[in-house]
């Protein structure tokens, strides 16, 4: 991989990680565009690996929410008083959400790197989630602050999270229109979608640099990819601000048009024959 390829993945990863778009949908679409073969496996380690990138710019920016989880947590863990305090539910909420979907990514590892590492996966990927993206956000009814969020809804929210499993669902999109699904308000899911990601997304990519370490030698190669992984964090950083912000004051509209728009292109790619499915 030349270094300007491994700049370009680490801006579309930094700008896509977070947003309900599919940052697996668009590396994908972008590295096939490159001439590289996605079912590779040095190609998908290096997918996997870049996203830590934007998962070290997340936790540089919540930093201080992060902390006052682990504090509540700890605390709530030899002081049962301090069981009643939300930060620490939450704390829990990460803990589950987190282990179901490794569970559920692990067992279904061999599926997601072979036959989902494919176009037209993320063509119906698009798609499915952006029908359920679209009921989300005309249909929940948003009452429920970051405060309220329990063991249960982080759970539910780890089961939601496995779906992004598939190609052109997007993690962002599961979990956060999981979390509207739940009554959770608009930003305060979205904060639980990051919160979530950051474990999931660092365990995966430590998991591939380990499982991967000689295919990306001999691949991708590692200068490479850390090179993508360096810019991934230092677009997602800003990535982050500005979701954070839109979210505030806007529905999910733009980014449904978006994904249907982006998965009739694909779809005419395909069926034309001027990009291949893998």
């Amino acid at each position: 991989m030349e270094w300007w390829q491994a700049i370009l993945l680490g801006i579309v990863e930094g700008v896509t990680e977070f947003l309900p778009i599919s940052s697996t949908g668009h590396l994908t679409l972008v590295e096939k565009l490159l001439g590289f073969s996605i079912a590779d496996p040095s190609v998908t380690a290096f997918t996997a690996i870049i996203q830590v990138g934007a998962m070290v710019a997340s936790i540089i920016y919540f930093w201080s929410d992060i902390v006052r989880f682990a504090t509540a947590w700890f605390a709530g863990l030899f002081h049962a008083e301090r069981r009643s305090d939300p930060d620490y539910k939450m704390g829990w909420a990460i803990i589950a959400g987190f282990a179901i979907t490794a569970v559920l990514a692990l067992a279904l590892k061999d599926l997601v790197e072979g036959p989902l590492r494919s176009l037209w996966a993320v063509v119906f990927g698009l798609l499915g989630w952006s029908i359920v993206m679209f009921i989300a956000d005309r249909l929940a009814k948003s009452t429920r602050g970051e405060g309220s969020i329990t063991v249960k809804d982080g759970a539910i929210l780890g089961i939601v999270q496995a779906v992004a499993l598939i190609p052109g669902v997007s993690r962002s999109g599961a979990t956060i229109s999981g979390g509207l699904l739940l009554g959770i308000d608009r930003v305060s899911a979205t904060r639980m979608s990051f919160f979530l990601g950051i474990p999931t997304l660092i365990a995966s990519g430590v998991f591939e640099a380990a499982s991967q370490f000689h295919n990306i030698a001999g691949g991708a190669g590692w200068v490479a990819t850390g090179l993508g992984t360096l810019v991934s964090g230092v677009v997602a950083y800003v990535s982050i601000a500005w979701l954070l912000k839109f979210v505030a004051h806007n529905d999910f509209t733009a980014f449904i048009v978006y994904r249907v728009v982006l998965a009739a292109v694909i779809a005419v790619l395909l069926l034309t024959g001027t990009i291949a499915a893998v």
